[in-house]
């Protein structure tokens, strides 16, 4: 059980769901105590056969997962994640969740990083995690995969190409949340002409709903369509909502809270000095993990 929180890190970063990834690890231990005593005791390694189990049901996952997003209504956003003091278990009266369940807030959970992952094929982005995140050698990508070392490199290349192609140059992480809080004062003051400031003029905000929660279901391409929206949005928010700064995904972002309970989360990556992509996140399932009041 002690490579559990190592398991539930692996399979959300290749998910991007952690109810899904938190799934994959229930099956992968399953098939574990599935054994005889005699067949666990010859497994040289555990963790690395629970690894491999835990990847190949992420493989399989993945793609059926693509089948599964097409007949989502509008957009699918990767699962936010909050900071890890703040995390509860989703049920009436929370409590705090294991810390084996945690995962580590790094680069390669930030959401930006997380939808880019999206849109690589399953074995790319298992080749890629499990390569250049988790530090795995190819031949043990290739075991796992069941493909060739060679073919693995090729899959991981491809991946990274991706990631350097979708991602601006890195803005300092102070810069960034000072951006971000800039955002949040425009936007409660309805000042249009300071969001359009720091938006990107091709600036996108997307949202997800999931079809259990109002919201547009189709990206608002360009900053000031965006600021407009956002402005719109404010003048139809109730009394008793609150905007909360909050860590998503280990930056900087914001909450909506209605009466105490988070029904919005908000990240955002900047490029520069300005914001460049906005993801809304509103379908209660992905907001489990967030804390009320």
């Amino acid at each position: 059980m002690s490579e559990r929180r190592q398991l539930i890190n692996l399979t959300y970063r290749l998910l991007g769901s952690l109810a899904e990834a938190e799934d994959a690890v229930q099956e992968t231990y399953a098939r574990w105590y599935a054994m005889s005593q005699q067949q666990q005791d010859a497994i040289e390694s555990p963790g690395a056969w629970l690894t491999t189990v835990a990847s190949r049901i992420c493989l399989n996952l993945l793609g059926s997962a693509r089948a599964r997003r097409e007949t989502y209504v509008g957009e699918w956003i990767p699962e936010p994640l909050p900071e890890r003091t703040e995390w509860i278990i989703g049920r009436p009266g929370g409590t705090t969740v294991d810390p084996a369940d945690r995962i580590t807030l790094d680069e390669s959970v930030n959401l930006a990083f997380l939808v880019v992952l999206e849109s690589m094929t399953p074995a790319e982005r298992v080749a890629f995690i499990l390569h250049d995140v988790f530090r795995y050698s190819f031949a043990e990508v290739a075991e796992i995969v069941g493909r060739t070392p060679a073919a693995c490199r090729q899959l991981a290349s491809s991946a990274r190409r991706r990631i350097r192609a979708s991602q601006p140059s890195a803005t300092p992480a102070a810069q960034r949340a000072g951006i971000v809080r800039d955002f949040k004062q425009a936007w409660e003051a309805k000042d249009i002409d300071a969001l359009i400031a720091l938006l990107d003029p091709d600036a996108t905000a997307i949202a997800d709903g999931g079809g259990l929660a109002t919201t547009f279901l189709r990206p608002i391409e360009g900053g000031e369509q965006i600021a407009h929206a956002w402005v719109e949005i404010a003048g139809r928010v109730p009394g008793n909502m609150t905007f909360l700064e909050r860590t998503v995904n280990g930056q900087l972002g914001l909450v909506a809270q209605q009466d105490g309970v988070t029904v919005t989360v908000f990240a955002f990556e900047v490029a520069g000095d300005r914001i460049k992509h906005i993801w809304v996140v509103r379908n209660p399932e992905k907001l489990r993990r967030w804390t009320t009041g």
